[in-house]
């Protein structure tokens, strides 16, 4: 009940090599260990791409753009896009890599043109990207196929979510949705994570979810205590790789942490109730308090309430039960500084 599915979006982190998004599936595919209790916890439940058609993706001008940023991989942006783009085969092979490591496949499709892998495999889920929250055809084209689709948010508000969902339900309601910021960095103060409980509490149909653009590990993790049922998060192999997605992205050792955090709090959220837990059991006996001796009581006196403090440990008599001693004759010698225990009083 309280998992929760993580997706380790790739993107296209892979710089237009396979053989990277490879690396990445072996690397988050593996149970994550948690060293302090020496266990094992589940890995991430997903991997994801982005397909784009470059045909439906930027004006003529802005592919002819020069592009001479440092993580260019063309003269121009549409050069550098189309460096960027595996196709239909190439997903399908990532696809079936991801599969044969036990992981899920979620696919981001920027467009209807992109459609045109299905015909090679189905992805587990159709991520929209929160740009294409207002794209209704779209929508109506990936909602069609019947797959199981999120949405984010991150360039949305409450009129832009519900317009989607009504494109998207009239064909099926297995949606989730993903609060997001679209900042690159997100900074913290602009994420709202309130946002998340509000979008359980208004929309209680769908699955509700986090997609993480800050720095670091500590919202995604926020984001679960707080109710998400699925976090997204940028995954690289070494976060100094060429790429403008690599630098705001989690290495090696930010999945491992991030993934161990994630699990734990899973574990750590439990139910919503007041009790005392079975694990404390031995520390109350240990630390806890009972009712003591304050001086020597001799064989046959009457206690008197004067005659009682608290002690360690706490295995006998509480205060709120000292009536149950008070006014009766003691058995035997007590000892100052002892706790009485009932076997000890007539």
């Amino acid at each position: 009940m309280n998992h929760t599915y993580i997706i380790g979006e790739i993107g296209q982190n892979h710089n237009g090599d396979p053989e990277i998004a490879k690396k990445l599936i072996d690397l988050v595919s593996e149970p994550v260990k948690d060293v302090l209790f020496n266990t094992h916890l589940p890995p991430m439940d997903a991997v994801k791409l982005t397909r784009r058609d470059l045909k439906e993706e930027l004006s003529k001008s802005a592919m002819l753009k020069p592009y001479n940023s440092p993580h260019a991989f063309g003269k121009t942006y549409g050069e550098h896009r189309a460096f960027l783009e595996l196709n239909d085969e190439q997903h399908h092979e990532i696809y079936l890599y991801a599969r044969s490591k036990g992981l899920q496949f979620v696919e981001t499709l920027c467009a209807r043109g992109c459609l045109s892998l299905l015909k090679h495999f189905l992805p587990d889920r159709l991520k929209v990207a929160s740009r294409d929250l207002t794209n209704l055809p779209l929508l109506e084209a990936m909602a069609e196929t019947g797959i199981p689709m999120i949405l984010s948010t991150g360039m949305g508000g409450r009129p832009e979510l519900d317009a989607a969902l009504d494109a998207i339900t009239k064909y099926h309601s297995e949606i989730s949705i993903l609060h997001c910021l679209s900042q690159y960095p997100a900074e913290y103060r602009n994420i709202n994570l309130n946002t998340i409980p509000y979008l359980i509490e208004q929309y209680p149909g769908f699955t509700i979810g986090y997609s993480d653009h800050s720095i670091g590990i500590v919202v995604p993790a926020a984001a679960v205590a707080l109710g998400a049922r699925i976090v997204e998060k940028h995954i690289t192999p070494d976060r100094n790789m060429k790429g403008t997605d690599h630098r705001g992205s989690l290495g090696p050792e930010g999945i491992w942490r991030m993934v161990r955090d994630i699990r734990n709090i899973e574990k750590a959220m439990g139910e919503k109730a007041f009790f005392i837990s079975e694990a404390v059991e031995d520390t109350r006996v240990k630390l806890g308090r009972s009712v003591a001796s304050k001086r020597l009581i001799r064989k046959g006196e009457i206690i008197k309430a004067d005659d009682l403090h608290l002690l360690s440990p706490g295995d006998g008599v509480q205060w709120n039960e000292k009536h149950r001693i008070i006014g009766k004759n003691a058995l035997n010698d007590i000892p100052e500084d002892e706790i009485i225990y009932p076997n000890m009083i007539e």
